[in-house]
Parts: structure tokens; C-alpha cells; sequence
């Protein structure tokens, strides 16, 4: 399958108001072709650095401009604590170890030199290791580059005409900039979107778009159901339409064939039926733990008797692996060009 990278606003458009039965037998046609065997990867994420950032991101609980979000006082965890953690989620068969910290960029110095001690022993644990910091310099990435990082997210949120709408502390090219960074470190891509912020279903095509435009695409698209928090400036915007997260996955899968499309934040609003329909759609990987940074989670034993009722098999950590992960085909290193 040779993948595409010009695809436009008005195909993606076309893809998701398609009718449903037509979009999944076409994201299905896709998927089954990339993932035989329909393997799962599950992955554990865990807020390292939680609350103070300098952001204003409308949604999110952590923005120190949004005090009343966030119940509990701001709190930084440490190397041991943060092993621990990592060590548990490989114990309840988790595949990779993600880790957050609420900064706008992260400063070098102790908090820097934690970050890299994190990655190498997530990574001694036989995991792979994702991290999301904000923004980072040339060097910073390089350096979590030799500590061994297998992914940094760095989510694009909204498509370029509504995002000001939802933050203003830093642009859209600031967020293409970073992912560049980290592409030409060698490290891999997580970069994806959230519905639910007010957005236009042309906003979430032009999400897509940018997506689908890096050349290699990403290899990682976490795809986001916004969660309401109390306090933060969309508090009181309407629940996602479940089949709309589907076409989103659906459309995804579509566009980027080989990217590992996760079902993110929003899954625990989500019944049964409708995660089943987003792995039918072509979703590969969910969270697995009971938080997602300060936002909750389904709980393990629901998820494993979920993934068993698909009939679809999970990727486990390497000293306990029962499936083998799919090769991506392309290398890490060329560079990121999202189109605008």
C-alpha cells in the first residue's frame, strides 16, 4: 500500500461525512491489510509533572491560568517514583510507558536531567518510552534521542484556523517546529488532535490534512474526545458524538495506513459498543491505567474483557510479548511537512 501525502481539505471532507457503512468497509479494507492479525499495543501514561504550565490551552486543567481546574496543588514526581509506576504498567501488560510534564518548554537542569533518567530506565525495562513536555530545543532532542526515546507527543489539538481559538501562548508553527525537531533527532511522532472544542467538522479535515501531509506520516495519531473539566474555559461544551470519533479513526486509518491510530482521552465517556466501532474503524492502541494525566480511565479488567469480546489480541511488553508488533517501513529521520 503505497501511502499518500497531498491528500486535500475537500477529500478529507468527503471521507468524514461519507456514509458510516461505507467509511468503516473502507477504513477496514485499510486496516486489515496493515494489521492481520488486528494486534492492540497497550499503553500507560503517567503526569510526571502535574499543574503550574505556563499555557493557556482552553481545555486543559493544568494551565496555571485556570486555578480553580486543578483540585490538587501542583506536584512534580521523581525518578523512582516514576520506574515504579512504569514498572507496574509492564507488570499489567502494558507495551509502552508514556509520561507528561505541564511545562510550555522544558528547562535544562535537574528537571531535564530527571526527564533523560526516566527515558533510559523505562527503557532498561524493555518498554518503549514516550514523552510529552511542551516545546523542546534542537539539542534537548538529540539528547532524549541518545537516551534511547522511542516517541514524543506533541499533539496539533485543532486544524490551523481554529486553534487561536483555543490557545494563544503558542502557534500553530511553533507546534510544527517542535515535531520537526524531534523527527530530525530520529526520534518518532505522536501528534494528533482532540474533538470537542468547538471546532467545525472542516476544522477537524484540516486537522487531518496536516496530519496526513508529513512526509513519513506520523507514527503515532492519538485521537481525543474532549473531557469537560470544571473551571477550565470549556467546561461547558457538549459531549462528542461517539460516531464522530469514529469517523475520525476511520478517516485516520484511511490516510495513514501505517500510523498506530490511539484511542485517547474521552474512552471512559465511551460505551462499550462505541469503542468496539472505533477498533473496528481502525484504532490499534488504547491507554490502558486508570488515569489519563488528570483525566480518568476505564478500568484494566473492563478493558482486557473489551479487547477479548473483539476477538483482537494485545501487545504486550517484549518479556512478555504473544504478538508481534507490525514493521513500520519508513524511517524516522526524514523530515516533518505539514502542510498549512
Amino acid at each position: 500500500m503505497t501511502p499518500r501525502y497531498d491528500w486535500t481539505a475537500q477529500e478529507v471532507l468527503n471521507l468524514l461525512q461519507a456514509p458510516l457503512v461505507d467509511l468503516l468497509w473502507q477504513a477496514q479494507s485499510v486496516h486489515r491489510q496493515v494489521n492481520p492479525g488486528y494486534t492492540v499495543q497497550l499503553a500507560s501514561l503517567l503526569s510526571v509533572k502535574t499543574g503550574g504550565c505556563a499555557e493557556d490551552c482552553a481545555y486543559c486543567s493544568q494551565s496555571a491560568r485556570h486555578p480553580g481546574a486543578l483540585p490538587t496543588p501542583a506536584q512534580t514526581l521523581g525518578v523512582e517514583q516514576v520506574l515504579e509506576q512504569a514498572a507496574a504498567a509492564k507488570a499489567a501488560g502494558a507495551h509502552r510507558f508514556c509520561m507528561g510534564w505541564a511545562w510550555r518548554e522544558i528547562p535544562n537542569g535537574p528537571a531535564f536531567e530527571a526527564m533523560l533518567a526516566m527515558v533510559q530506565g523505562v527503557r532498561a525495562l524493555g518498554m518503549e518510552a514516550c514523552v510529552t513536555a511542551g516545546m523542546l530545543t534542537d539539542d534537548q532532542a538529540r539528547r532524549l534521542a541518545a537516551a534511547g526515546l522511542t516517541a514524543y507527543n506533541h499533539n496539533l489539538d485543532t486544524g490551523p484556523a481554529h486553534y487561536n481559538q483555543v490557545i494563544t501562548t503558542r502557534t500553530y508553527g511553533d507546534r510544527l517546529a517542535t515535531l520537526q525537531r524531534v523527527r530530525q533527532a530520529g526520534i518518532t511522532l505522536c501528534t494528533g488532535g482532540i474533538l470537542g472544542l468547538g471546532e467545525t467538522v472542516q476544522d477537524r479535515a484540516e486537522l487531518l490534512v496536516v496530519l496526513a501531509g508529513m512526509n513519513p506520516h506520523p507514527e503515532s495519531v492519538p485521537i481525543n474526545a474532549l473531557v469537560p473539566i470544571e473551571g477550565t474555559p470549556l467546561a461547558e461544551q457538549p459531549p462528542v458524538d461517539p460516531l464522530e470519533l469514529v469517523r475520525m479513526v476511520a478517516a485516520a486509518r484511511i490516510l495513514m495506513p501505517r500510523s498506530r491510530v490511539r484511542l485517547s482521552a474521552g474512552r471512559a465517556n465511551l460505551s462499550r459498543e462505541a469503542q468496539l466501532l472505533c477498533l473496528l474503524a481502525g484504532a490499534d492502541s488504547i491507554f490502558y491505567g486508570d488515569r489519563l494525566l488528570t483525566t480518568p480511565n476505564p478500568d484494566l479488567s473492563k478493558d482486557q474483557d473489551l479487547l477479548r469480546a473483539a476477538g483482537v489480541r494485545w501487545q504486550q511488553s517484549p518479556a512478555r510479548q504473544t504478538d508481534v508488533s507490525r514493521k513500520p517501513g519508513r524511517s524516522p529521520g526524514q523530515p516533518v511537512r505539514g502542510r498549512l
